[in-house]
């Protein structure tokens, strides 16, 4: 009895149990726990490295587009340069072709000038300019109507524009006399001759020997060819208008 009394109790006890642990599972829900995977060292390099790498693809895309913004900016500049030069060139094509024209029509005009020079100065003077055996004089002479109707230029000394003395020195070169260059020189490079003894082919100066500011020719019949100043050039005076100071003989 009294061991069949102990297991009842037993049971009834473990029914017990069971049957407040069912109320209390009945009254509280079940709810599933999930664990989130554990973010380790390596995992976060990945994700710093997979940032890293969208920003260097941003900054990637960024300098490209300003290269190609560069690259347009500097196309467009080319072509204005490019347009420029063109024009530019252009503008210097012209003007060098009307610096031609003008240069041929003063030549033509110096020619047409010198021909008419020429024939006035001969016409007077041809009986005086016979030269002498050596035919020196006849040289010099030959060569300085040769240059008539060339421009006046300070410090010029030809083929197309002399001052005074570059033109002297130049025609007695031809006769194989090295005068000097400048007119105060080339007023004392000779025997002084008196003006009433003045002959072809000699040298006429203004102003005192050894500081002549001008130097011509005498050519014969009162008068004389020289350079004589930028609105004149290369031309024949008469010594009536613009008497000499002195001469010199040097042929």
């Amino acid at each position: 009895m009294a061991l069949r009394a102990g297991v009842a109790g037993g049971v009834l006890s473990t029914l017990a149990v069971a049957a407040a642990a069912g109320t209390a599972n009945a009254a509280e829900p079940v709810t599933e726990t999930i664990e989130m995977p554990t973010l380790t060292t390596d995992l976060s390099t990945q994700i710093a490295q997979s940032a890293d790498a969208t920003q260097q693809a941003a900054d990637s895309y960024e300098l490209r587009a300003e290269q190609d913004a560069a690259a347009v900016k500097a196309a467009k500049q080319a072509k204005e340069d490019q347009a420029q030069a063109e024009k530019k060139a252009e503008a210097k094509a012209k003007a060098e072709a009307a610096a031609k024209k003008k240069a041929e029509e003063e030549r033509a005009s110096r020619a047409a000038e010198r021909t008419t020079l020429s024939a006035t100065a001969g016409s007077g003077a041809s009986a005086d300019v016979a030269a002498p055996a050596s035919g020196s004089v006849g040289t010099v002479i030959s060569f300085l109507k040769a240059q008539l109707g060339d421009a006046y230029v300070m410090g010029a000394s030809g083929p197309n524009a002399w001052d005074c003395s570059s033109l002297v020195q130049a025609a007695f070169k031809q006769a194989g006399v090295d005068l000097p260059r400048v007119s105060q020189d080339q007023s004392v490079s000779g025997t002084p001759v008196a003006l009433s003894n003045v002959q072809v082919g000699d040298i006429l100066y203004w102003g005192g020997a050894g500081s002549a500011y001008h130097v011509g020719v005498y050519i014969g019949n009162g008068q004389y060819l020289d350079a004589a100043n930028p609105s004149k050039g290369v031309v024949v005076q008469d010594l009536s208008g613009y008497p000499a100071s002195g001469a010199v003989r040097v042929l």
